[in-house]
């Protein structure tokens, strides 16, 4: 089932149970990190199951501007030609990120350890997130941007001959600690990043197939993470495994709708990204792992899950770093759990794609959940969901996907007002659900 830019309104309406196996798409994260560390490094890349959305396209194009050579083989297959010692290149137009918040801050990053100017865009989503965060630490490194208010259009007019910088993110960010590391692969010095709480480690699993020794120590309930400058890279075969918050949808779908039984193949288990997938077990939810092997320097298995009766639980702060993004489907799920699921530390929600808080709770509410927000935590009390609103999305494609999903357990359809940008991390969205047998179309 294809929904395209031209459809506007889609619909999602309970009618059968879900059943079937499906593989799941490749992961954004280390999709955006193939690419960019290809586009680094001396010879040739070979990237099989890329993520082909939008956000991962706007990357493969932001290489290219930097001199890069990046070719399209087939579906999911991709090589990319770095530059190696010779390194990256002013683009000669700006580089525009369309709304991939990961791809603008990591190649940010990666881009100041080189002497070159930039100018960067992104789409109007994206131009309202802050980027304070990773200009902040570059600018002491030595790099200068010009931006009105610290976010995109943002113009990069100095960059490489860095210093290398001990930094302790304020927030926990696998964003901010990447595109430091990344810049500090070109500096002449140790470049350490000090978190206060262990976030995802994709990218030093990354630079150290790439041939960079990574140094990690853990320290309490963080860790100190440190690359030496300068650094190159040697092309690596990659092969991008499942993205576990995309399958965090079709998760839900079968936990939510009576008779389901699904099997979800590929799904990386990196323990930075299964948060959700341990929440759910706590919450009572059939959610077994089993077929573990290792692909792409990541542990990834297949995922059964089966409908089950679920039972509110509270979420602790220290679990949103390792399922961030899955908040928006989590709080559908907690819709049709007995009690009321509290998740906290919320704060981060505010600045993604749009107010991911506010926005979740908006479409819980206007569908007759009892929701609540209590500073920055979500309460949300289970039990008949009615459905029946039409939601607007925000030009968000994780809260435009799990309106979607609520809406096949509820009484009555669930509608959103865009369904366009969930190409951006899950373009194949609809093909698999139909294939699971959900009723979800354009109206």
């Amino acid at each position: 089932m294809k929904i395209t830019e031209t459809d506007a309104k889609t619909a999602s309406k309970p009618e059968k149970p879900l059943s079937g196996a499906v593989r799941a798409p490749g992961d954004k994260s280390i999709s955006h990190r193939a690419l960019i560390l290809g586009a680094l490094a001396e010879g040739t890349t070979q990237i099989t199951g890329l993520l082909e959305g939008d956000d991962i396209l706007h990357t493969a194009q932001a290489m290219r501007a930097f001199g890069a050579d990046v070719q399209h083989i087939s579906p999911g297959e991709w090589h990319v030609t770095g530059c190696g010692p010779e390194g990256w290149k002013s683009p000669k137009t700006p580089v525009d990120f369309g709304n991939a918040g990961t791809g603008a801050r990591l190649i940010v990053g990666a881009a100041a350890g080189f002497d070159l100017q930039a100018n960067y865009v992104g789409d109007a989503s994206l131009s309202v997130r802050p980027m304070g965060r990773v200009l902040d630490p570059l600018t002491e490194m030595g790099a200068k941007f010009k931006s009105g208010k610290g976010t995109l259009p943002l113009t990069q007019t100095k960059g490489g001959a860095l210093n290398p910088i001990s930094f302790t993110p304020p927030h926990a960010s696998a964003q901010v600690k990447s595109a430091l590391l990344l810049a500090g692969l070109n500096t002449n010095g140790r470049t350490e990043i000090i978190e206060t709480r262990i976030t995802r480690d994709h990218t030093e699993n990354m630079l150290e197939a790439f041939g960079v020794s990574v140094t990690r120590k853990r320290e309490g309930q963080g860790a100190r993470v440190s690359i030496q400058g300068p650094a190159p890279l040697k092309a690596v075969p990659v092969t991008v495994p499942g993205d576990p918050s995309s399958a965090a949808f079709l998760i839900a779908s079968a936990l939510i709708v009576p008779g389901s039984d699904i099997i979800i193949e590929n799904v990386m288990m990196n323990p930075s990204r299964t948060g959700l997938f341990e929440v759910l077990t706590e919450m009572g939810g059939f959610v077994r792992t089993d077929n573990f092997r290792r692909s792409g320097g990541e542990t990834i298995a297949d995922i059964q899950v089966r409908h089950s009766k679920l039972t509110a639980i509270s979420v602790p702060k220290s679990r949103v770093p390792s399922m961030v993004d899955e908040y928006p489907i989590l709080a559908v799920i907690a819709a049709f759990a007995k009690g009321t699921t509290e998740m906290r530390g919320l704060g981060e929600l505010r600045v993604k794609e749009s107010d991911r808080l506010a926005g979740t709770h908006a479409l819980l509410v206007e569908n007759g959940v009892s929701a609540e927000i209590r500073g920055d935590s979500l309460l949300v009390t289970g039990g008949p969901v009615a459905g029946g609103a039409t939601i607007k999305t925000h030009h968000d494609h994780r809260l435009a996907m799990s309106a979607l999903i609520l809406g096949l357990g509820a009484d009555a359809p669930v509608t959103i007002d865009d369904a366009s940008m969930i190409a951006t991390s899950f373009p194949d969205f609809f093909d698999l659900m139909h294939s699971l047998g959900a009723s979800i179309g354009a109206v």
